[in-house]
């Protein structure tokens, strides 16, 4: 498909509007379970390593990883239509800063609602979205895998009473029950979200885990790459076609190291009952 075929005006109305759009079939079936045996085999090796898997919860586990452990790192940063979405929303010049996958095994509980970090100045005060998150489904999502569940439209809610606005009040909740929507992605699906819309992962009632990958891009102004470890070697650097390198934040690595991550959110160590 064509890069003109995506219209900025529709990319920006979806993401300013309801806060996530979706591209079915960006992939194919056999890209997307290539993907699901990758991220299987991340994840067993960052359980070895103190700070390589962090919990969000219960049977709920979140993993950054380095681009070039995953072969389709490069596929997901030249698809057409994950280009004329960051471009359309976050400008020419924006970067990739994360790469990971979160994953809720069986028993994996309901989280509290809650958005992925504090709201910039960028979006309270000029009303501008300057971060995106990028998902990509490695299973079939049937509603016992414990769905991914938004708010649509609440990318501008701001509220007191919680650190950095990133866990709305109790009080509040009625409000995100009744305008949730859960997502049901199939292997091949890429969605991109404000992470500042109010979502939660819910309860994985099935018998297998439902592994998520994540890419996040920022504009140039946003700073969340402060929070993330993107390393390359120089030989994976030199590999990558300008259009990804010159998109890409990273530190170049002799060798690559385990990703010993920081972004830890407490609000969501537990289930929310």
């Amino acid at each position: 498909m064509n890069e003109q075929t995506y219209e900025p005006a529709d990319l920006m109305r979806g993401l300013y509007g309801d806060g996530i759009i979706a591209l079915k079939g960006a992939f194919s079936r056999d890209w997307a379970e290539r993907m699901r045996g990758e991220v299987m085999g991340l994840f067993e090796e960052a359980r070895e390593v103190p700070g390589g898997a962090l919990p969000r919860g219960p049977e709920r586990w979140y993993v950054e990883v380095q681009p070039e452990r995953l072969s389709g790192f490069v596929d997901i940063a030249t698809h057409p239509w994950f280009v004329a979405v960051c471009e359309a929303v976050l400008g020419p010049d924006y970067k990739i800063v994360e790469v990971g996958f979160d994953i809720p095994f069986p028993g994996a509980a309901d989280q509290p609602w809650h958005r992925d970090f504090f709201v910039p100045e960028a979006t309270t005060k000029q009303r501008r979205l300057n971060s995106l998150a990028f998902n990509l489904t490695a299973v079939d999502t049937r509603p016992e895998h414990g769905p991914f569940e938004i708010a649509p439209g609440t990318q501008w809610d701001q509220f007191e009473g919680c650190p950095k606005g990133m866990f709305p009040p109790r009080e509040l909740w009625p409000r995100y029950i009744e305008r949730a929507q859960q997502k049901l992605p199939q292997l091949g699906d890429m969605s991109a979200r404000s992470a500042l819309t109010i979502h939660r992962g819910t309860a994985n009632r099935s018998d297998e885990p439902r592994p998520t990958l994540v890419v996040g891009v920022d504009a140039p102004d946003a700073t969340n790459a402060a929070h993330h470890d993107l390393q390359v070697t120089s030989n994976y650097l030199e590999s990558l076609p300008p259009r990804v390198r010159d998109h890409l934040t990273y530190r170049v690595a002799d060798t690559l190291e385990p990703v010993i991550q920081h972004h830890v959110i407490e609000g969501l160590l537990e289930a929310a009952y």
